[in-house]
């Protein structure tokens, strides 16, 4: 099919005309009016533009989207050939034209002679010499745009922000490692999503026994050296062992001494002295690795020592310019011990131990204050709990002190690993689904679900999901006061964890007085987890006090809408319906109360058995919502800027 004749505007062909030839060679300034007349692109004209570098780069995008001459269209350029002729005149600048229009075909070099009237063509002979090679391999005809490169300017798809920073993290336990809370999951996602946003990132951890041995297994021996640590010149041995996975390299600190034995937490007697050994041993292996990072990111008070050794103890190291940041995971846990008992295991100077810094009570000795006082930034897991925690009822002690440092303090909240939640691909699921057909899977997992538990099997029944630690924390008392009057013959309710004893016997004894409407499972089971998120219809997570709280968004991940109190980051994550505007993805209540909290559920069960249209609305807003990692590690990463700018 002919070619359609190129529009050239004529006030650009004036803009872009060439400079006169004092750039070029002698021949091609001779020949310039001839080559200004020429519309069609042919190799010749690609040979003498290579020198015109000006000229040849707002050709550029052009040039990606013509492919380069192809044999089938050699055979149709003859009628291009004479409809171009006419427009001669207009086609004075060739050059952006020829990178438009395929370069020199082997019919075209025919229709050369025309040409010869207009100007002295004489050259045109190498192009009929040249077409075998268009035929053979387009890539002689390209490589006058190898100046643009085109390919490899299109390779970035997506550019990865600048500047480039490196940051250390050091924390008691990491999925898939080890993991005992919600911790090992920042740890281990946290790190991978930075490492997709430009960042090297290193994760430091104890090599605790109890890791599984797959993993021990690929872990690579990078050295070992002795470091002194108590305050009688006691030293122990240090080992590093490397494991490097999805861009992040994990370093383990090795000590049979320390790590050797039973879970990553005991009891303060030991947990005390080995986290002292391990906050020190973490920068050492830093230094003796000669990798120094821009920020270290230090979590919860295992870690708390880390930024007090790093203005003290490695003050006039490699580290002495690097940065530290604590994230608060959960104030209640502090690691306070007697001063003598800390001192020995640290070998600290005796200037920390003072009130503004790590004292406490007079006597005893708090890691996590030392560590607030010392490092240069303060985060928390959500902006609620960030405010909260400066506050006597929440501050466990620290609110003073807090408050004190409060210009340091900073609220990111969680997010969650979409890959490990992901209805749509959960292996450990009876019928994985997604928005588009979460109603029709979603009631056939509620089935499974009844089946397996022993409970009355009826779609229609609302099933109230509890996926928890059974300690005071989580508002278990608010559960066990209200749990008679959720039992109306239309709900059932499905109680997943281990913890106090008093809330794993008080549960026991709803099932077996509640047969077939409530089951009490008091274990923890990850497959039967995943199967309480797709098969319930509404979650109960009734806090006291929640820094972030990953439970809620798994479930507005799997459909399944969270019925919680507004603290923490409950209250940042999820938005309380609104009958009237009928926006919002859950239902809350505000004060500590059975009453209020009977009082969510009921709102919930409403919606869900006389606005059924409205609840599904809401269940596919929460599977949308961006619950990723993504947004948070895009804040982590500016606040390391700013410390690093």
């Amino acid at each position: 099919m002919p070619r359609k004749k190129t529009e050239i505007n004529p006030e650009e062909i004036i803009k872009e005309e060439p400079k006169p030839a004092e750039t070029q060679a002698p021949e091609q300034a001779a020949e310039k009016p001839a080559a200004e007349k020429k519309p069609a692109a042919r190799k010749l004209r690609a040979k003498k533009a290579a020198p015109a570098e000006e000229k040849a780069a707002p050709a550029e995008p052009v040039a990606e989207k013509k492919p380069a001459a192809r044999k089938p269209r050699a055979k149709k350029a003859a009628p291009a050939e004479e409809k171009a002729a006419p427009a001669e005149e207009k086609a004075a600048p060739a050059e952006p034209v020829a990178e438009k229009k395929p370069a020199a075909r082997k019919p075209r070099a025919k229709k050369a002679a025309p040409a010869e009237e207009a100007a002295p063509v004489v050259e045109a002979a190498p192009v009929v010499e040249a077409a075998p090679v268009v035929e053979a391999a387009p890539v002689e005809e390209a490589a006058p745009v190898e100046e643009a490169a085109p390919v490899e300017e299109a390779a970035p798809v997506v550019e990865l922000p600048q500047p480039r920073r490196s940051v250390a993290f050091i924390g008691s336990e990491c999925y898939p490692f080890v993991k005992t809370g919600g911790l090992g999951d920042v740890m281990y996602a946290l790190p991978r999503a930075l490492a997709k946003l430009n960042c090297d990132v290193k994760v430091i951890l104890p090599r605790y026994r109890c890791i599984p041995q797959k993993w021990q297994e690929k872990m690579v021996y990078r050295g070992s050296f002795m470091m002194d640590l108590c305050s009688d010149g006691r030293s122990f041995y240090v080992g590093i062992m490397e494991y490097v996975w999805d861009g992040v390299v994990y370093d383990f600190i090795d000590n049979d001494e320390f790590f050797s034995y039973g879970n990553p937490y005991t009891n303060l007697i030991d947990d005390i002295p080995r986290f002292c050994y391990f906050g020190k041993a973490a920068l050492a292996a830093l230094n003796y690795l000669e990798w120094v990072p821009d920020v270290i990111h230090c979590h919860d008070w295992q870690a708390g020592l880390v930024p007090v050794m790093l203005r003290t103890f490695f003050a006039d190291t490699p580290l002495r310019d690097t940065k530290s940041v604590l994230t608060i995971h959960n104030l209640r846990f502090q690691g306070i011990y007697n001063i003598p008992t800390v001192k020995y295991w640290t070998n600290l100077p005796d200037h920390v131990f003072n009130k503004d810094v790590m004292t406490q009570n007079w006597v005893d000795a708090n890691m996590l204050k030392g560590g607030l006082t010392y490092c240069d930034r303060i985060t928390t897991v959500s902006n609620t709990y960030a405010g909260e925690i400066q506050t006597e009822f929440y501050g466990d002690g620290l609110d003073a002190h807090l408050r004190f440092h409060s210009g340091k303090l900073r609220g990111i909240v969680n997010g969650i690993d979409v890959e490990q939640w992901d209805s749509r691909s959960d292996k450990l699921l009876p019928f994985p689904y997604g928005t588009d057909d979460v109603f029709d899977q979603k009631r056939a997992n509620k089935l499974a679900l009844q089946e397996q538990l022993g409970l009355e099997q009826n779609a229609d029944k609302m099933v109230l999901g509890l996926i928890s630690r059974l300690t005071d924390q989580k508002g278990l008392d608010l559960v066990n006061a209200i749990l008679p009057a959720l039992i109306d013959g239309n709900t059932q309710v499905v109680i997943l964890g281990t913890g106090d004893a008093r809330y794993e016997d008080s549960f026991r004894w709803y099932e077996n007085n509640y047969k077939g409407s409530v089951c009490s499972y008091i274990a923890y089971d990850e497959a039967l987890a995943h199967r309480i998120y797709a098969g319930s219809d509404a979650l109960l997570v009734p806090s006291l006090f929640e820094p972030c709280g990953l439970t809620q968004l798994i479930a507005m991940r799997y459909g399944t809408v969270p019925v919680v109190r507004e603290t923490g980051g409950l209250k940042d994550t999820v938005q309380p319906y609104n009958q009237f505007t009928n926006e919002g993805n859950g239902f809350t209540f505000d004060r500590y109360d059975a009453g209020l909290l009977l009082d969510a559920v009921n709102r919930a069960k409403t919606l869900y058995f006389t606005n059924r249209w409205r609840w599904d609305e809401m269940v596919r807003r929460n599977m949308q919502k961006d619950v990723s990692w993504e947004n948070s590690a895009r804040q982590y990463r500016a606040l390391y800027l700013e410390l690093k700018p």
